[in-house]
């Protein structure tokens, strides 16, 4: 069972932020061998909010953040989706974007949420009603693609 978490960036205790941080790196970084910077700034903007999850042993499993309007896009998007190695396989990478539409749903109604991918997840995030509106591109030298959800 994973117990999931919504808070403000002033709201993570010092152990949770090292937590996320840590399997952001673990799995960006050294995983996927990609050095970029992890630490841009947007996880400490007030409006911005983490979600994470952890397992019954209180080991952070999953975690991802939402940033308010106007931080990386005009709409609010869902960023850093993270789940770790070990666990996934499990269907937590869908409750946990589940869980964040419908909190981005609740602070910004009617706006939608616009994200940017990884390419080879273009199929997953179809299946929660996003659609691609750019071509692939590089960043941080993996490919990507913007797409955007209009009715969340």
């Amino acid at each position: 069972m994973i117990e999931w978490e919504i808070k403000a960036f002033a709201e993570l205790h010092i152990d949770e932020l090292y937590d996320l941080l840590k399997l952001r790196v673990d799995v960006f970084v050294v995983e996927q061998n990609c050095a970029y910077p992890e630490l841009d700034e947007k996880d400490r903007h007030p409006d911005s909010l983490h979600l994470f999850g952890r397992n019954e042993n209180q080991e952070l499993v999953a975690y991802l953040r939402i940033l308010p309007p106007g931080l990386s896009f005009s709409q609010p998007s869902i960023g850093r989706v993270v789940v770790s190695k070990k666990n996934r396989g499990q269907g937590l990478c869908h409750a946990m974007i589940q869980t964040a539409m419908d909190q981005s749903g609740r602070i910004w109604p009617g706006v939608g949420i616009k994200i940017s991918a990884q390419v080879y997840l273009e199929t997953f995030y179809k299946s929660y009603g996003f659609e691609k509106v750019s071509e692939p591109y590089f960043e941080d030298g993996i490919l990507h693609l913007e797409m955007v959800r209009d009715d969340v």
